[in-house]
C-alpha cells in the first residue's frame, strides 16, 4: 500500500499520483504544488515525509480582521510591520523548521520567520500593507502548520527570564579562579624575591575579588538566614551565611594586620559550588505550561448576532460577549459561555469538562454550559452568563488557584539544619572554653576554624544535585515535573487517585465493533467510499477499517453536520449516522445506542446494523495499578457514570475505590477530605474537570497525549506513551531521598575530619582550600554517579518494541 509522499499516511486504493509521486489527498498534493513551484522542495530532503495534512480553515480566521483582536495578537505594530508570534504544535522536525523559516519565498510580504522549536513558536515579520494578519495564518493552515489562538493570548504577557542566578554565579566563578590563581605561592610557601615583595598587593586582590562575591553572589543566604531567624526558624542558610560571614571577616583580619593570607579561595570556592547547586536544579521545561486555565482552551472570538434590523454577523472578544446577547456556536466549536439554546439541534460533548464520556442532547429553551463543544450543526444561543461569570470559569474562583503552591513537605535538608546549627555552635563554644585553659590565645583562631569547616557546602549540594540529575532523568523519558521540590513530594506519596476518562482511557485508541446485518461486498465497497469523502473523526475512524475495500468515485455525496452522511453511486443510497438520521434504529437495538458511541447504517432494503466505538484502556492498566498497590491505597475518581464499573473491577486485580459521576468541585473536596486524614496525595488527571484536584493534591499530574497542545494546572506533565512507567518514576523519587541521605552521611565524614583539623586548632589556609571544594566535587560525583544508576532502571517503551 502506498504511502503519501507528503504527511506519510496510507493513501488507500485511491492514490493521487502526481510527478511520480503518491498522494492521500488533495491537500496533501496542492502543499506539495506550493513548495515545488517555489524551489523549497528540499523540504523533502530533510525528512521522510515530514508534513501534515491541512484542515479545511475557510471562515474560521475571520474574527482576525478584526482590529481590536488583531491588536492583542500583534507583538509590534508600526509603519506597515507587523510582528506576530504563534504558537503550532504541528512543528516536530527540520522540515518543520526549514520550510517556516522560508515563508518568505512563497509570500514576499513575509520579511522574516523564526522558529523556537523546543517552545513550538513561530515569531513572523511581515509588511502588513501587501498581507494582513488573517491572510498569515491562513497561509500556515494551508501547509499543515495551524497556529493555536486561544483566550489566553487576548491578555499575554511577555515571559521575563531571571537571569540573576546566572549573573552571580558568573561573578562568583570569576572570582574563584582568580583568587586560586593569586594564591598559588601561598599554597607552595615559594621563596622567591619577587613574589615576597608583592605578596601584600596579591593578598589585597584577593580581598577585592572577594568583596562582589559576599555582597552580591551571596547575598541571597544572608537575606535567607535573616528571615529564618526573624521567624525564630533555623534553615540550612544560617549555618552557611554564618560560615561565610566568618570566613569573610576573618580573612579581611588576616590581610589588613599582616598576619596570614586569609581564606578567600575557600570562601569563593563555597559560594560557588553552592550557587552552582542551585542552578542545577533549576531545570525547567520553558517551553511547557503548568499554569494552565481554561484561557488555554477557549477561542479568543466568537460570532454575534446584530439582532438590529436584519441578522448580520460580526466578529467580537469574547470578553466583549454581554448577557442577552445572542451568538453563533457551529460545528466542532467550543462553548464559550452559558446560555440558552434559542435555535438548532444541541449535541455536545462535555468530556473535557465533566468527563463523561457520552455527548449529551440539547432541544430550544434547554440551558447549555460553558466548556463544551458542538458536534452538530449550528447553534444560536441567548448568553445568561458573561465568560468570567460562567459554569465553568466559577472554578479557578475557588481559594486552591489563587493562593501560592506552598511545598508542604518539608525537605530533609530543612529538617537537620536545627540540629546541625546548634551543634556546630556548640562544637565551637566547647573548643574554645578547652583552649580557654589550654593557650587562651588560640581561642579566636579555634572558634572562627570550627565555624569555617563546619560549614555545611556538601550538606547544601546534596540535595539540588540529587534532585537536579532525577529532573534531567524524567524529562529524558518524557515525564516533565515543574521543579524539583515535586519530587520530594513525590517520594512521600502513600495515595493515588486516577481520572478515567482520558487518563486511564486512550484516546488515540478505540475499539470498533459491528452489530446487526453482514453489509455485502457491494455495499461495503460504497461505505467505504462514503466514509472517505467525510472529514467526520468517527467516519475517519471507521475508513481505516476499509481501506482495503476498492474506492469507487460518488455520483452524489451529501453531509449533514452532526447528524450523518448519505452517498449515492448507481441508484444504490447508503446513509451513516445516528440513528435518528438513518430513521430505522429496532427498538431492541435502543440500549446499545445509548451505553456507548455508536454509527449506524442502512440502506435501501432498510437498517441493517451500527459500529459501535468503545474507548480502550491502556495496555499497562494492570502492571500499573498492581504496581502502586504495593506502596499505597488506590482510587477512581471519575466525572463519568458507573457503566464501566464492573468491567474495571475485572480488569483490575487489586483493591480499588471507585467514585463516579463526580464534578470538579466534587473531586476537590475529595482530595481535600484524604488529606484531612493525614494521606500525602498524587492526583493523576488529563482535563479541566480535574483542574481543582490537580491543583488541591499534595503532586498533581497531567496525562497528555500531546504535551504541547493543552494540559491543565499541574506539578508535573506525564506523555502518554509513559504511563507503565508511572511506578518507576515514583521508585526513582524514593531512591533519590535514599541518595540524599547517604551523602548526608558522606559530608558528616569530611565534617568530622576538618573539625578535628579546627579544633586542635592546625586548621591551614591550605588545609582548607584542599578540604572544602573536594567535600563539594566528591559530593557531586557521588550523587552523580547514583541518580544516574538508578534512573538506568527506566526502560524506553519504543526499545522494547
Amino acid at each position: 500500500m502506498e504511502l503519501c509522499y507528503h504527511c506519510g499516511d496510507s493513501c488507500g486504493e485511491h492514490v493521487l499520483a502526481h510527478h511520480s509521486k503518491f498522494f492521500c489527498c488533495s491537500g496533501c498534493k496542492t502543499v506539495y504544488d506550493i513548495l515545488y513551484e517555489n524551489n523549497l522542495s528540499y523540504y523533502y530532503d530533510l525528512d521522510k515525509s515530514p508534513g501534515t495534512t491541512p484542515k479545511d480553515f475557510k471562515g474560521r480566521f475571520d474574527y482576525l480582521d478584526n482590529p481590536e483582536i488583531k491588536a492583542k495578537l500583534l507583538d509590534f505594530d508600526e509603519q506597515a510591520t507587523q510582528i506576530a508570534s504563534f504558537t503550532i504544535p504541528a512543528i516536530h522536525c527540520s522540515s518543520c523548521i526549514w520550510v517556516l523559516e522560508n515563508l518568505s519565498k512563497l509570500r514576499p510580504a513575509i520579511k522574516s520567520t523564526q522558529v523556537n522549536f523546543p517552545e513550538k513558536t513561530i515569531r513572523i515579520t511581515f509588511n502588513s500593507a501587501e498581507i494582513s494578519l488573517k491572510e498569515v495564518v491562513e497561509l500556515l493552515c494551508m501547509l499543515g502548520y495551524e497556529p493555536v489562538i486561544s483566550l489566553q493570548d487576548f491578555n499575554k504577557k511577555e515571559r521575563k527570564k531571571d537571569r540573576s542566578l546566572i549573573y552571580k554565579l558568573g561573578i562568583a566563578g570569576f572570582a574563584f579562579g582568580n583568587i586560586m590563581f593569586l594564591s598559588f605561592p601561598e599554597y607552595f610557601e615559594v621563596e622567591e624575591f619577587w613574589l615576597d615583595r608583592y605578596k601584600p598587593v596579591f593578598r589585597a586582590l584577593m580581598l577585592v575579588f572577594s568583596i562582589p562575591v559576599v555582597l552580591y553572589s551571596a547575598r541571597d543566604y544572608f537575606t535567607s538566614a535573616f528571615k529564618s531567624l526573624r521567624s525564630r526558624m533555623l534553615n540550612i542558610d544560617v549555618p552557611i551565611a554564618l560560615g561565610i560571614l566568618v570566613l569573610f571577616l576573618r580573612s579581611c583580619y588576616e590581610v589588613i594586620t599582616n598576619t596570614g593570607t586569609g581564606f578567600f579561595d575557600s570562601l569563593a570556592g563555597l559560594v560557588f559550588f553552592l550557587l552552582l547547586g542551585k542552578f542545577f536544579q533549576q531545570k525547567t521545561y520553558a517551553y511547557l505550561s503548568f499554569e494552565r486555565d481554561y484561557k488555554s482552551y477557549f477561542p479568543i472570538a466568537v460570532t454575534r448576532l446584530e439582532t438590529e434590523g436584519t441578522q448580520r454577523e460580526s466578529q467580537i472578544p469574547v470578553y466583549e460577549i454581554k448577557p442577552k446577547d445572542r451568538i453563533l456556536i457551529r460545528n466542532g466549536e467550543l462553548i464559550p459561555v452559558d446560555g440558552i439554546l434559542i435555535k438548532g439541534d444541541a449535541l455536545i460533548d462535555y468530556s473535557f469538562v465533566t468527563g463523561e464520556a457520552e455527548p449529551v442532547s440539547k432541544k430550544t429553551g434547554d440551558t447549555v454550559f460553558a466548556g463544551g463543544k458542538q458536534q452538530g450543526g449550528i447553534l444560536e444561543l441567548s448568553v445568561t452568563k458573561a465568560v468570567e461569570q460562567s459554569y465553568l470559569t466559577q472554578l479557578w474562583s475557588n481559594e486552591i488557584f489563587q493562593k501560592e503552591r506552598q511545598n508542604e513537605l518539608d525537605s530533609l535538608t530543612t529538617k537537620i539544619s536545627k540540629h546541625f546549627t546548634l551543634g556546630v555552635l556548640g562544637i565551637a563554644l566547647a573548643a574554645s572554653l578547652f583552649w580557654w585553659f589550654v593557650d587562651p590565645s588560640k581561642i579566636l583562631h579555634v572558634f572562627t576554624a570550627v565555624l569555617i569547616v563546619a560549614c555545611p557546602c556538601a550538606l547544601a549540594l546534596s540535595a539540588p544535585f540529587t534532585l537536579g540529575n532525577l529532573l534531567r532523568i524524567t524529562g529524558k523519558h518524557k515525564f516533565y515535573l515543574k521543579d524539583a521540590g515535586v519530587l520530594e513530594q513525590l517520594a512521600a506519596i502513600d495515595t493515588v487517585v486516577f481520572d478515567k476518562t482520558g487518563t486511564l482511557t486512550s484516546a488515540s485508541k478505540e475499539a470498533i465493533r459491528y452489530n446487526g446485518e453482514s453489509l455485502t461486498e457491494q455495499e461495503e465497497s460504497l461505505l467505504t467510499s462514503t466514509l472517505r469523502a467525510s472529514n467526520h473523526p468517527l467516519s475517519r475512524s471507521l475508513y481505516s477499517m476499509f481501506q482495503d475495500y476498492k474506492i469507487k468515485v460518488l455520483d452524489d455525496f451529501e453531509e449533514e453536520p452532526g447528524m450523518g452522511i448519505t452517498g449515492t453511486l448507481k441508484k444504490q443510497e447508503i446513509r451513516v449516522g445516528s440513528y435518528a438520521f438513518v430513521n430505522a434504529l429496532p427498538p431492541e437495538k435502543q440500549q446499545l445506542a445509548d451505553s456507548h458511541t455508536s454509527v449506524h447504517i442502512a440502506t435501501q432494503t432498510g437498517y441493517k446494523g451500527c459500529y459501535t466505538f468503545q474507548t480502550t484502556y491502556r495496555s499497562a492498566l494492570k502492571s500499573v495499578f498492581r504496581e502502586l498497590s504495593k506502596n499505597a491505597e488506590l482510587v477512581i475518581l471519575s466525572g463519568d457514570n458507573d457503566s464501566e464499573q464492573s468491567r474495571l473491577n475485572r480488569l483490575l486485580d487489586v483493591p480499588v475505590a471507585m467514585h463516579f459521576n463526580q464534578k470538579p468541585e466534587d473531586k476537590l473536596k475529595f482530595i481535600k477530605s484524604l488529606q484531612q486524614q493525614g494521606k500525602k496525595v498524587m492526583m493523576v488527571g488529563d482535563g479541566l474537570n480535574d483542574s481543582g484536584a490537580l491543583a488541591q493534591s499534595d503532586v498533581g499530574i497531567a496525562i497528555s497525549e500531546n504535551v504541547n497542545v493543552f494540559s491543565p494546572a499541574c506539578d508535573g506533565i506525564l506523555d502518554a506513551s509513559r504511563f507503565e512507567q508511572l511506578p518507576a518514576f515514583i521508585k526513582l523519587a524514593r531512591n533519590g531521598k535514599r541518595i540524599i541521605k547517604w551523602s548526608f552521611v558522606l559530608s558528616l565524614l569530611y565534617n568530622v575530619v576538618g573539625l578535628a583539623l579546627a579544633v586542635s586548632g592546625n586548621l591551614k589556609p591550605v588545609y582548607a582550600a584542599i578540604l572544602m571544594p573536594l567535600s563539594s566535587i566528591s559530593i557531586v560525583a557521588f550523587t552523580t554517579l547514583c541518580t544516574y544508576y538508578f534512573g538506568s532502571s527506566l526502560k524506553n517503551p519504543e526499545e522494547d518494541k
